[in-house]
């Protein structure tokens, strides 16, 4: 099966899927979006209000932070796969329970992440971050590539973040201004010792703090 036709065919599953009790509350699933060849893959935690209401990822608020962002660095929307943890909305923006992170990963994202097999992974909060990295605290990693299975991995703050606490705006900036470098630097560099990729918990990804 090509790429682009496993990605619906995955986009299809996610859209009637009742595997966790996420799907009792939400009005459109959020799959995910972007170039099945996209050179680079951001992974959000969950669909929130305007998400669930579009069926698209990342079109509210944090949504309009992220195209700048992306217009800072020369790149538009569909250049980039964007997709979540989890693809039903958890009730009241509340964070996803480790049973649906480990439900919805191993059912729908890590197939995804075999399907693009992007070159360069952006994890956009605590719970994407968790999935390559453990007992880590974003505040102590944003911005910091690592390579995992012979991919850049770089966590960032979620863009969300931000416009709840100003004063990371300026971090959330200056991480993304690095990116172009990154992703140019990953073809060139001879890759370093990889660390092994954690397999995924029974239990999810283990909570992390914030700060």
């Amino acid at each position: 099966m090509e790429p682009a036709d496993k990605l619906q065919e995955i986009a299809k599953q996610v859209s009637v899927c009742t595997l966790c009790p996420l799907h009792r509350g939400r009005k459109r699933a959020v799959p995910g979006e972007g170039p099945a060849a996209s050179e680079i893959l951001f992974i959000g935690e969950g669909p929130g209000f305007y998400e669930n209401e579009q069926g698209r990822p990342f079109v509210g608020a944090a949504g309009k932070f992220l195209e700048e962002l992306l217009e800072s660095i020369h790149l538009k929307r569909s250049d980039v796969f964007i997709t979540n943890v989890v693809k039903c909305r958890p009730p009241g923006n509340r964070d996803p329970l480790p049973e649906e992170i480990s439900t919805c990963t191993g059912t729908y994202l890590f197939d995804q992440i075999e399907t693009i097999n992007p070159g360069v992974i952006l994890t956009l909060g605590r719970f994407c971050m968790g999935l390559f990295l453990r007992d880590a605290r974003i505040s102590s990693v944003h911005g910091k590539p690592l390579t995992v299975n012979g991919r850049l991995v770089v966590p960032m703050f979620h863009p969300a973040a931000a416009l709840h606490q100003p004063a990371l705006r300026a971090s959330i900036v200056d991480d993304f201004g690095r990116l172009p470098v990154l992703i140019q630097n990953i073809k060139k560099a001879a890759p370093a010792k990889q660390p092994e990729e954690p397999a995924p918990s029974p239990h999810g990804p283990e909570q992390l703090s914030l700060f």
